[in-house]
């Protein structure tokens, strides 16, 4: 009899988390599918070295897989994402066709396959660039077993499973500046392995329609009063707004730089700072225009028995993902920062690209006078 040591309620979405550290540190995961497995890895951090590990194992037969945005940026047009084969693994060339502004297709873009979409999908669960390079293994190749692998089916099933995988770990009074009744309640679960925060202003009564704001992390913004957003001011105006009336909760979700992370919305503020709206940097770097979900906020409310909501937001979708979600969205109402000289494109960008409910004649009055 052999004694099997297993502390996973489900394997698979465990070697999901563990495939989306190693990508986030640069390591290389095995892709296991119905068709057979491929090595893949990201293009952060590639150098010579590394590409000549990988051209061993690939033989010639690696290939890089890019997001529909970033081959628009590159000058083909599709509607899901391709492949460019990569007879040799040249970090250079890589680096062109994946993240620079002067790249450009050099060879024929083949429809990506599913494993490659999966590795893709994992490249976006670890907020790494969307880009990767995917060498198929031959049947004779002996994987180290130092590397993670990971069914293709339990990345393209993990964003569901782990929506609802959602429990409260942490809870106290945090007394915060005109609001001193205040609690901060800490949800462990859903993806990426990140810890989301509810603020619970004052004493809601959760048997009536809860005043409620979904806010996604803006460290510049939240922490550091960036000029670039309206992010604090959001944050503050509703933590007072709440505060001045029945109390309400703020959703704090770790979803920075609209769900890309936190290193690729600097690479983003990069390209704003050469003329790119909010829309077109993410879409240079290989990302549609907002890569947030909200299922699992719908999740913590009903954790916390709510069941009807005052939503205050200008984000069209915030109010859709709610209802979609089973809660009963009462009505919505806007949420509006100071506009400056360095945000009102931004703000510009937001209601033209992504149709949020923001007023611009004030806008324009502050653009014009700057």
């Amino acid at each position: 009899m052999r004694l099997v040591l297993s502390l996973s309620d489900n394997p698979a979405t465990t070697s999901v988390e563990r495939a989306i550290m190693e990508l986030r540190s640069a390591r290389p995961v095995v892709i296991d599918g119905p068709e057979g497995s491929a090595l893949v890895v990201g293009v952060e951090d590639l150098n010579e070295s590394r590409s000549a590990e990988i051209e061993a194992v690939a033989g010639g037969h690696a290939h890089l897989v890019l997001p529909p945005a970033r081959l628009r940026r590159l000058g083909l047009e599709r509607s899901g994402p391709g492949r460019v084969a990569l007879p040799v693994v040249e970090a250079g060339r890589i680096e062109a066709l994946a993240l620079r502004l002067d790249g450009r297709i050099d060879a024929p873009v083949r429809a990506a396959d599913a494993l490659d979409e999966e590795a893709l999908e994992l490249a976006r669960l670890a907020q790494v660039l969307p880009a990767v390079i995917v060498a198929p293994l031959s049947a004779g190749i002996a994987i180290d077993p130092s590397l993670v692998r990971v069914p293709g089916a339990a990345i393209r099933d993990y964003r569901r499973t782990k929506a609802a995988d959602l429990s409260i770990v942490s809870r106290a009074p945090v007394p915060l500046e005109g609001a001193s009744a205040s609690e901060f309640v800490v949800f462990r679960g859903g993806e990426g392995l990140r810890d989301q925060v509810a603020i619970i202003v004052g004493k809601p009564d959760v048997a009536k329609p809860v005043t409620v704001r979904l806010h996604s992390a803006c460290l510049t913004g939240d922490l550091f009063g960036s000029l670039k957003c309206d992010c604090g001011d959001q944050l503050r105006g509703t933590v007072q707004a709440m505060a001045e009336s029945d109390g309400g909760i703020l959703l704090y979700l770790d979803q920075e730089g609209r769900g890309n992370g936190l290193a690729n919305k600097i690479r983003a503020y990069k390209l704003q700072s050469q003329g790119y709206d909010t829309y077109e940097a993410d879409e240079v770097l290989g990302f549609e225009a907002d890569q947030r979900r909200f299922d699992f906020a719908a999740t913590m409310l009903k954790q916390l028995g709510v069941s009807a909501v005052r939503l205050m937001t200008n984000n069209p979708d915030k109010i859709r993902a709610l209802s979609e979600a089973g809660l009963q969205v009462i009505s919505d109402h806007r949420v509006l920062g100071r506009p400056t000289a360095e945000n009102v494109s931004y703000l510009a960008a937001k209601r033209d690209r992504a149709g949020h409910y923001i007023d611009l004649e004030g806008l324009t009055a502050c653009s014009n006078k700057d």
